[in-house]
């Protein structure tokens, strides 16, 4: 009853029934032409429904009409795409003749109700009323004055409902097909991946620039040597430009920007992390094997990410410690280790953070696996990613 008194108030009443009158249009034309054979304009739109574009066309007029405030939704329940199989043919079919018989049925509360309404004031003012009656029966002054906002209210609840009616037939048959569902479902779920994966990157990347920032600003501070601090800024530096050709390249994928984003780097560029790390205080022991230039693209930028969060991991929570790394190219795999002492005392690497978590699921994506934790008395990540499957 509380949307029934709101309808009045609210533009999508009206736009629905402008949607309502289309119809009535051809309809009042063809009576013109032919009153003795109304059912001819059903046989008309037979052919009409069989044509993919008009799904398209009463798909936009549908949306634009009886959904207008979901029209910016992601999720709107109208497809505004051509026919693509017989089914959405014959199901536009069906809601082109259902479409005229409810606007016929719209006809009588569109035209005779304000009929009426003008009768009802005719006779309240005692004025001859002309035209063929459209009441029942002529009441006396004093009641048609009374009986004059009838007509409208009826109007109003029967376009509210009618409205209502033809916008449930126009989602259940102008609705998306299952396999426009499937489409849409595939393209949400890769732009959820693609936000993960940029997130992903951003740790990484934002998370290794300021890990290295706040070490290297540390250390110059407590080693109090100008040559020291000289080579923490430039150490600084360059991790920091590093982060933002990072940055900038995720931001232009963000802002859907036609201008190509910058390469993401792969594991033949491992050197700098190694640079970095050392610049850090840390020492590293890098043994690289096997022609690291011919992994596939998803393997080497995702190897190259894995190995960035783990030194990260490493300078964040043992300092400047000896780290380990090998890397390995086989004919089917590349396999990757990191390992370094765990520091006396409790520590906060786990394996629960979003870092290992982040690594772990690069691995599974890849169909490979990522083990981290302790290992004879070190704190060690093992990362196998197949390679044929990549091929």
């Amino acid at each position: 009853m509380y949307r029934l008194l709101r309808a009045p108030f609210q533009p999508v009443t009206y736009s629905r029934w402008l949607h309502l009158c289309v119809p009535i249009l051809m309809l009042a034309v063809w009576m013109f032409i032919e009153p003795e054979a109304p059912w001819v304009p059903l046989l008309i739109v037979i052919p009409l429904g069989l044509v993919p574009w008009v799904r398209l066309a009463e798909g936009l007029q549908a949306r634009f009409l009886l959904t207008p405030h979901d029209w910016d939704g992601a999720e709107n329940t109208i497809s505004t795409a051509a026919s693509a199989r017989w089914s959405d043919r014959w199901r536009t079919l069906l809601w082109l003749e259902i479409r005229l018989v409810v606007s016929l049925g719209a006809m009588f509360p569109t035209v005779w109700l304000p009929f009426m309404t003008v009768e009802l004031v005719a006779i309240a003012l005692g004025s001859p009323f002309e035209a063929d009656h459209m009441l029942p029966f002529t009441p006396p002054r004093w009641a048609a004055a009374l009986l004059v906002p009838v007509p409208l209210i009826l109007l109003i609840i029967s376009v509210t409902l009618l409205g209502r009616l033809i916008t449930a037939i126009a989602q259940r048959l102008l609705g998306p097909s299952a396999a426009e569902r499937l489409s849409a479902l595939e393209a949400r779920t890769e732009q959820l991946l693609e936000r993960t994966r940029i997130a992903r990157e951003l740790h990484d990347s934002i998370g290794h620039a300021l890990t290295v920032a706040v070490l290297q600003a540390g250390a110059a501070r407590a080693a109090g040597d100008p040559e020291f601090t000289d080579r923490a800024l430039s150490a600084i530096e360059e991790t920091g430009r590093a982060a933002l050709e990072d940055l900038e390249r995720v931001l232009l994928v963000l802002r859907e920007s036609s201008r190509p984003p910058s390469q993401r780097p792969t594991l033949v560029e491992a050197d700098r992390l190694f640079e970095s790390a050392r610049n850090s205080g840390a020492t590293v022991d890098a043994q690289l094997t096997g022609p690291l230039e011919k992994l596939p693209g998803p393997i080497t930028r995702e190897g190259y990410r894995i190995l960035q969060e783990a030194l990260t991991n490493v300078l964040r929570h043992c300092g400047s410690v000896s780290v380990r790394v090998r890397i390995e190219m086989t004919k089917r795999r590349l396999e990757m280790e990191v390992s370094n002492p765990l520091p006396e005392g409790p520590t906060l690497m786990s394996g629960s953070g979003s870092g290992l978590r982040g690594m772990r699921e690069r691995a599974s994506l890849l169909g490979g696996e990522a083990e981290t934790g302790p290992f004879e008395g070190s704190w060690r990540v093992r990362v196998r990613l197949p390679l044929d499957r990549i091929r």
